[in-house]
C-alpha cells in the first residue's frame, strides 16, 4: 500500500496503524533519507501541529466544530427569523451595527463584548419578519482607543457589491434570501480523479466580448467546452471578492464573499452544480497567503489596530505585493482561515483548493530575493515561518479527514520536501505540488536557442525531476505566461505570423507549420512525462493569439485584452481549431 495516496477518514489526530512507525513526525525520513539530519526540526513542527489540534479538541470541541466558525460569527439566522451578529474586535471600545435597516443610526444598535474581544448583538424578528431585510446594506461602526470612530465591513460577510459610479469602495450586503428562493444543489460531488487534468479558468474573461463575463454565461458556454476537451477538473480563479479587478483575484478584501462582479451567489452555485453534473471536480484558487491592505472594505486595521488578523509592523506587510500578511499563530486567525475553507466547501460545494502563494506562507522572507538551491538547510533554517507551515499542516489534515474525496494543490517555487506527504508522516499534507520549473524551462528554451538546438535529454530530465513519493502537476504554461509583458508559447513560436497566417485561406508557412507542431509536441511530452497531473490555462490550449491585460488606468480601462477569444476555435477558416482538437 502506498501511504502517500491513502487518504482516510480517520479522526483528526489518529494516524492509520501502518503510519505509526514514527509517531513523532519523522516517518518522512523513510521516503527521503536526506531529511534524517533535520529530525529535530521535523519533530518540532509536527509537535506544534499536534498541540494546536489537541488544544482545539480540548477547548473548542474538535476541529470540525472549530472550523465551522461561520455558524457562530458574522450574521447567523434562526428559523424564527431572529438574527445574531458576532465579530471578533479585541481593540474596539464600543461597537454598533448600522445599515439601511436603522437608517444608518450610529448609536441605536450597540453590541456587547465578552472576555475574548468578541462582540455580539441579537436582533429579534417581528412576527417572523427579520429585523434586517435580505439584500440590504450593513456596516459596523467602532469607537477605538483615543475616541476615534471608524466604520468597517463585517469580516464574515458573504455578499459585497461595488457601484463604481458612486465609489470604488465595496458595500456589505446582508444575504438572507427566503428558503423557497435559495439554490438547492442537484448533483452529487464526484470521486477524486485518479489522474487530474485541470482547466484553469477565470470567469470574467471567458468570452470574446469586451465585458466581464457572468457566472451564468460561463455555465452555458465554458462547462460544455471544458468537458468536450477532456479535462476532469476546473480550477476557478478570482472568485473570492477582490476590489481591484486587475489583481487577477489575488488581492482579496472579503474572504467569505463570492465576487459579485460576475453575478449572485446562487449563480455561482448553479455553475458549480452544473459542472458536478458533468462529472467535473471543481477547485477554488484560494488566497490565504496575504490579503488586500484595504481598510474601508477589507480586513486591514478592522478593529483599528495594526495587528488584528495580521502581524504588526514590518512583518505584517509584503513589500512586493503591497498587502497584509496573516498571523497564522493566532487562535482567532486560525479559526477564520480554517472556517473559510470549510465555508467554500460546505456552502458552494467546491471539491478542494489550489493554495496560492504557498512559498510566501512557508518562509519569513516570503521568497523575496531568495534563490533556492535545493540545500536542505533552506527548508529547516531560520528563514522558515513555522506558524505558516503548521497552519498548512492543520488545514490539509482538516480538509482530507472531513472531505476524503477532496484535492489540495500547493503553488510553491522552493521545492520544500514533504509538502505532499501526509501529516502523520511529518509532511505538510498537500495532494499535489505545481511543477513551476517546467514553464520556465520552455520560456528559457524559446528565448535563448532555436528549436533545432534543444537538448531532448535535458527536457526529459526537467520534466521528470521531482521529489520521490510526492505528486506533481505539470503544465507547459499557465496564466502567468498569458499576462501582459510576457508571451504565450504560441506567440513565442509563431511571432508576427500569428496575425497574418493563422487563416486557412493564407499560406501555410514553415513558421506556422513548425509553431503548431511544436505547440502540440510540447503539450504532449509535458502531459506524458511531467507528473501525476496536468494543467492548462483557458485559451492556451488553442494558442490564444493575444496576452491578458485587465482594465486599468495604464490602458484606459480597456477590456480589449481582458477576454479570451474562444470564438476562434469555432471558425472553420482559422487554424486555431486544429490546436483545439489536438488538445
Amino acid at each position: 500500500m502506498d501511504p502517500l495516496n491513502n487518504h482516510s477518514a480517520n479522526s483528526i489526530t489518529a494516524a492509520p496503524a501502518s503510519e505509526k512507525l514514527a509517531p513523532d513526525g519523522t516517518g518522512i525520513c523513510e521516503l527521503d533519507p536526506y531529511l534524517s539530519d533535520f529530525k529535530p526540526a521535523l519533530r518540532h513542527r509536527f509537535s506544534k501541529a499536534q498541540k494546536w489540534l489537541n488544544d482545539i479538541n480540548q477547548h473548542e470541541g474538535g476541529i470540525d466544530k472549530f472550523s465551522r466558525g461561520y455558524e457562530k460569527f458574522g450574521f447567523t439566522f434562526s428559523d424564527n427569523g431572529d438574527i445574531m451578529y458576532r465579530e471578533w474586535l479585541p481593540n474596539a471600545e464600543q461597537v454598533f451595527l448600522i445599515g439601511e435597516f436603522n437608517n444608518w443610526n450610529r448609536d441605536s444598535h450597540p453590541l456587547k463584548r465578552d472576555q475574548y474581544g468578541v462582540w455580539e448583538l441579537q436582533l429579534p424578528a417581528k412576527d417572523g419578519v427579520p429585523a434586517i431585510s435580505h439584500n440590504t446594506k450593513v456596516k459596523i461602526s467602532l469607537i477605538i482607543p483615543g475616541g476615534e470612530r471608524i466604520e468597517r465591513l463585517p469580516a464574515w460577510i458573504t455578499r459585497v457589491t461595488q457601484d463604481l459610479s458612486v465609489s470604488p469602495v465595496y458595500d456589505a450586503v446582508l444575504w438572507n434570501p427566503p428558503k423557497s428562493e435559495r439554490y438547492v444543489f442537484k448533483n452529487p460531488q464526484p470521486k477524486k480523479p485518479k489522474s487530474v487534468r485541470i482547466y484553469e479558468a477565470h470567469v470574467g474573461i471567458s468570452s470574446p466580448d469586451l465585458k466581464v463575463t457572468s457566472y451564468k454565461e460561463f455555465t452555458k458556454t465554458m462547462i460544455p467546452r471544458i468537458k468536450y476537451l477532456g479535462y476532469n477538473v476546473i480550477q476557478l480563479m478570482a472568485i473570492m471578492e477582490h476590489a481591484y479587478y486587475a489583481s487577477f483575484g489575488y488581492q482579496v478584501n472579503q474572504f467569505f464573499a463570492a465576487s459579485s462582479r460576475y453575478g449572485t451567489p446562487d449563480a455561482l452555485k448553479e455553475l458549480i452544480d452544473t459542472a458536478l453534473g458533468e462529472g467535473l471536480t471543481v477547485l477554488l484558487d484560494v488566497v490565504h497567503s496575504h490579503a488586500s491592505k484595504n481598510t474601508l472594505d477589507g480586513l486591514n486595521m478592522m478593529d483599528g489596530s495594526d495587528h488584528h488578523y495580521f502581524h504588526g509592523g514590518v512583518r505584517g506587510r509584503h513589500e512586493l505585493w503591497d498587502s497584509r500578511l496573516f498571523n497564522y499563530g493566532n487562535h482567532e486567525v486560525l479559526r477564520f482561515l480554517l472556517s473559510n475553507l470549510r465555508f467554500w466547501m460546505d456552502e458552494y460545494k467546491f471539491d478542494g483548493f489550489r493554495f496560492d502563494g504557498v512559498t510566501s506562507m512557508l518562509y519569513t522572507h516570503h521568497g523575496i530575493g531568495t534563490g533556492f538551491s535545493g540545500g536542505y538547510q533552506e527548508y529547516f533554517g531560520s528563514g522558515v515561518d513555522e506558524d505558516g507551515v503548521v497552519y498548512l499542516m492543520i488545514a490539509n489534515e482538516m480538509i482530507h479527514n472531513l472531505y476524503p474525496e477532496s484535492i489540495t494543490i500547493a503553488e510553491d517555487v522552493s521545492g520544500m520536501p514533504g509538502l505532499c506527504v501526509k501529516l502523520s508522516l511529518g509532511g505538510v499534507g498537500f495532494d499535489y505540488r505545481l511543477s513551476m520549473a517546467i514553464p520556465d524551462m520552455y520560456i528559457k528554451l524559446l528565448k535563448d536557442s532555436s528549436d533545432d538546438k534543444w537538448e531532448i535529454g535535458n527536457i526529459a530530465f526537467e520534466l521528470t525531476n521531482r521529489r520521490h513519493g510526492e505528486k506533481s502537476i505539470a503544465y507547459a504554461e499557465s496564466h502567468d505566461q498569458a499576462l501582459v509583458g510576457d508571451k504565450s508559447l504560441m506567440f513565442w513560436l509563431a511571432d508576427a505570423e500569428m496575425y497574418t497566417n493563422m487563416s486557412t485561406m493564407t499560406e501555410f508557412t514553415p513558421v506556422i507549420e513548425r509553431a503548431m507542431g511544436l505547440h502540440k509536441m510540447i503539450r504532449l511530452v509535458t502531459h506524458s512525462l511531467g507528473g501525476e497531473g496536468y494543467l492548462n490555462f483557458e485559451g492556451n490550449e488553442f494558442g490564444h493569439p493575444e496576452w491578458l491585460d485587465f482594465p486599468r488606468a495604464g490602458n484606459d480601462n480597456s477590456f480589449h485584452y481582458a477576454r479570451r477569444q474562444l470564438n476562434l476555435t469555432e471558425d472553420s477558416l482559422r487554424r486555431y481549431k486544429f490546436l483545439n482538437e489536438f488538445d
